[in-house]
Order: C-alpha cells, then sequence, then structure tokens
C-alpha cells in the first residue's frame, strides 16, 4: 500500500466557515438518513400500489439495504483516493436520482432501480465525517462530528413521522418528490460551501477488491433479511450461505497481497479498530430494536390487550422525540469525549441504551412509558454513534479515514439487518389470530424482543473494556 499521502491546496476560506461546512454536511447526512425510513409507512401499502406480490414488494427494502452495504465502503475508498467532498456530492446525486426515480415509479421495476440509487448514496454520511475531520480546525472537529454522526438516528426519527402524514394525507409520490428536492439543495449546498480535503491516498482502485466484497456481502444480507421468508434450510438460502463461505476466504486472501486494497485487513485487526467495529454491530442491532418494537407496540390494536391502538402518524410522533434529542446530545458527547475519552463515550452510550431497554420491559402500558423509553434510547444511540468514528479515525493512517469509517458504518448496517431479522422471529408470537379475533399473546414476545435488545447493548459497553484508555 502507498502511505505517502499527497496535499492539494486548499481554498483560503476551508478553515474561516465552520459554522456553514457543519451545518451542510450535516445536512447531507440527514437526507441520506431519511432516505432509508422515508418507505416504512408505505410497506403495507406497496403490493397494491406497485401491483406486485407481497415477497416481490418486499425487495424494495432489500434493494436499498444490499446497495448501502456495497457502496459505503467502496464510496470511502474513492473518497481517499479522488476527494472525499467530490465522492458526497457522487452520493447525494446518486440519492437525488433515485428519489426521482421513486417519484416516477408506478411499477415495482423502476421503484426498486430507484431504491438501489438511494441506496449507493449512502456513503455520504461517513464520507461527511472524514471531511470534518480534514477540513475543520481540531477544537471544532469533536462537536462537528458527534452532530454528524447523530444525522444517523435523527433522519430516522423526524423523518418517519413526515413520511407518515404524507402517505396518510397524500399522494405516496409526493414523499421522494419532496426527498429529492431536498437531496437536491443539501447537494448544492456541499459544492458551494464546502472545500475539498487536501488529503489524498495513493494507489489503483482495487475492481476485484469491490466485486468479492459486493459478492459475499449480498449473499450474508440477503440470508439474514430473507431467511425468514424463504425458510432457513430452503434451498435459496442454504445456496447463499455456501457462496458467503467460500467467497469470504478468497477475498480476504486476495486483500491481503493487495498493495492497495479496497479494505485494509490488516487495519481493520488492529484492537482499537476491530472492537469498535464488533461494538458497532451490537450497538447497531440494540438500535433497530427500537425502530422495530417501539412503533408496533403503540400501533398494535387496543383489543390485543397490550397494544396502545395509536395512528401510523401518531406512533411516528411518539418516536419523535428520539430524534430531537440526538441532535442536543450532540454537544454533550463531544464535552464527554474531550473529558474522557472516545471510549468513556461509546461505553455510557451503550450503557445508557442497554439500560433503556431493559427498563422497556416494565414501562409498556402508556403511550409516554414508550415515549420516555424513546427518548433514553435516542440519548444512549447519539452518545454511542458520535464516539465511533473519533475512535476508528485515532488509529488508522490519515489517508484511510473515509475507507475506515464507511466501514464503521457497514457494521452498523449488519447489526441492523441482523436486528430486523431476529426481531422479526421473536414478535411473530406477537399477534395471534383465533375465532376472527386477536388474542393478547404478546406482551411476553416484547418483552423478550426488549431483553434481547439491551443484552446486545450492555454487551457492546463491555466490549468496550478491551479498548486501550487514551488521554482525553
Amino acid at each position: 500500500m502507498v502511505d505517502e499521502m499527497l496535499r492539494a491546496p486548499s481554498p483560503p476560506d476551508a478553515l474561516a466557515t465552520p459554522r456553514f461546512i457543519v451545518p451542510v454536511l450535516a445536512s447531507g447526512g440527514l437526507v441520506a438518513a431519511i432516505m432509508q425510513t422515508i418507505v416504512v409507512p408505505l410497506i403495507p401499502s406497496l403490493p397494491t400500489l406497485l401491483n406486485a406480490a407481497p415477497d416481490d414488494a418486499a425487495w424494495v427494502l432489500t434493494a436499498t439495504l444490499l446497495a448501502g452495504a456495497v457502496a459505503t465502503p467502496v464510496a470511502g475508498r474513492l473518497g481517499d483516493m479522488f476527494g472525499k467532498r467530490r465522492m458526497m456530492m457522487v452520493s447525494l446525486g446518486l440519492l437525488v436520482v433515485g428519489a426521482v426515480c421513486s417519484a416516477l415509479s408506478g411499477s415495482l421495476a423502476l421503484m426498486v432501480v430507484g431504491r438501489v440509487l438511494q441506496g449507493a448514496g449512502a456513503g455520504a454520511i461517513p464520507l461527511g465525517i472524514s471531511l470534518m475531520k480534514d477540513i475543520l480546525p481540531a477544537d471544532r472537529q469533536g462537536s462537528a462530528i458527534a452532530f454528524m454522526s447523530s444525522t444517523m438516528g435523527t433522519g430516522a426519527a423526524i423523518g418517519l413521522p413526515a413520511s407518515a402524514l404524507v402517505a396518510e394525507h397524500a399522494d405516496w409520490h409526493l414523499l421522494f418528490w419532496g426527498a429529492g428536492a431536498v437531496g437536491l439543495l443539501a447537494l448544492l449546498a456541499v459544492a458551494a460551501v464546502v472545500p475539498e480535503s487536501g488529503l489524498r491516498s495513493g494507489g489503483r482502485f482495487d475492481g476485484v477488491g469491490a466485486i468479492g466484497l459486493a459478492v459475499w456481502l449480498a449473499a450474508l444480507l440477503l440470508v439474514i433479511s430473507k431467511g425468514n421468508a424463504w425458510g432457513w434450510t430452503s434451498p435459496a438460502v442454504l445456496s447463499l450461505a455456501g457462496v458467503f463461505v467460500v467467497v469470504v476466504p478468497l477475498w480476504t486472501v486476495f486483500e491481503l497481497r493487495r498493495r492497495s486494497p479496497l479494505v485494509d485487513l490488516r487495519t481493520t485487526v488492529r484492537r482499537p479498530v476491530l472492537v469498535t467495529n464488533c461494538a458497532s454491530v451490537l450497538i447497531g442491532f440494540a438500535m433497530y430494536g427500537s425502530v422495530m418494537i417501539l412503533p408496533q407496540l403503540l400501533q398494535a390494536p387496543r383489543s390485543t390487550g397490550f397494544g396502545l391502538g395509536q395512528t401510523m402518524l401518531a406512533a411516528g410522533l411518539c418516536m419523535a422525540p428520539s430524534g430531537i434529542v440526538m441532535l442536543f446530545a450532540s454537544p454533550l458527547s463531544a464535552r464527554l469525549t474531550a473529558a474522557r475519552g472516545a471510549r468513556t463515550t461509546l461505553m455510557v452510550g451503550a450503557t445508557v441504551l442497554g439500560s433503556a431497554f431493559a427498563a422497556a420491559t416494565f414501562l409498556m402500558h402508556a403511550v409516554w412509558q414508550i415515549v420516555l423509553i424513546a427518548t433514553f434510547t435516542g440519548l444512549g444511540i447519539a452518545l454511542a454513534y458520535a464516539a465511533m468514528p473519533t475512535l476508528i479515525m485515532r488509529n488508522v493512517p490519515v489517508g484511510e479515514t473515509a475507507a475506515a469509517n464507511g466501514l464503521n458504518t457497514l457494521m452498523r448496517s449488519l447489526g441492523t439487518s441482523l436486528s430486523s431479522a431476529i426481531m422479526a422471529v421473536l414478535l411473530a408470537d406477537a399477534f395471534v389470530t383465533s375465532g376472527g379475533g386477536m388474542l393478547p399473546t404478546g406482551l411476553g414476545a416484547f418483552r423478550l424482543a426488549y431483553t434481547v435488545a439491551a443484552a446486545a447493548a450492555l454487551s457492546g459497553a463491555l466490549l468496550c473494556l478491551l479498548l486501550p484508555r487514551e488521554r482525553a
């Protein structure tokens, strides 16, 4: 690998306008996060809206998941090589084009194409974080990175009620027209305000490595996301598992022999990076638990005996405080990191998240209790997510920050994918139909789901003990 860095001149105002750079980059991250959840209110209606079978309509979600998983580390590597600002603009451009395709769609095929493009733009968040590290003054980096990291959860929590409002009261195509317009504004703002990073890494793009990564990631994620629907012992799932088992060792050997690999595996196995990524999987798992469990409990009919009977819009509004607290918690995260180190911040965030889910096993009988749990899970997510990029960037070469952040984002995505599959199994017994009515058998299933999410988050906190102590 070429370690020598080339520093290109930055515009003279590169360090003079952080007050504008930070919100502009964060707006790009917010758009990318919103794109991931914009279709959630439409899920029950997708087969009808797209004139497709339910199993086929599920690809609207799966396609975005696969595209985002592959594109995020690839965009990071390209950003390190050719410019992070440039690749962030490309990512936002893909989001805009994907939103337009979805807005024009009346069939499954065009909708899936649009969702693939939206997933391919997911690299905007790790690219924005790495840009902040490169171009902001040192005293602004902590709070800026924490703020940017919070957009991952904020976009989902704030975008959900907004998309629910549109889905309930207007043409669903407006969701994508609106998202595309916001994405275009973010793209233009990045072009006008954000300077390019002067840091570049050498080497050529590892095309074979990218193909190998795409193959084994697609196989793994399809097994995780489709195992319940297809059957865990079905030929399709077993074949995909076999592809994963065969390709991963071959890809690993190939990457280790490359001078300029797509993923520097020697860096990723360093203890701080490896532990942070493993903790990211666990915390991502727990985070998605709140997205799946809380809205289902809010929207479950009161006739079940445990549901709170809220509308889709009301449930989205109940989740909004989670996103709001993430924004306000980012300065707290920065101060805690400055005083105690990112290791402590990550541990505190994971502990708060796990404790909130543990408390949720008792607090599930009123709307205010769900709002309280959502607020504290938002606080834990904000603290944990803000610490992860700092830990990663402090322990990788300066020319690999975008690629390493992209890989860390991928680890969180793997956690959320695992959570989606496992929570679906745990909650499958929550509603049992008998004689045309709903029997209240699901409270135990919700408690079990909360317990699993709490165990994942607290395991992530314990894993942080393996991180080396750092100077504040």
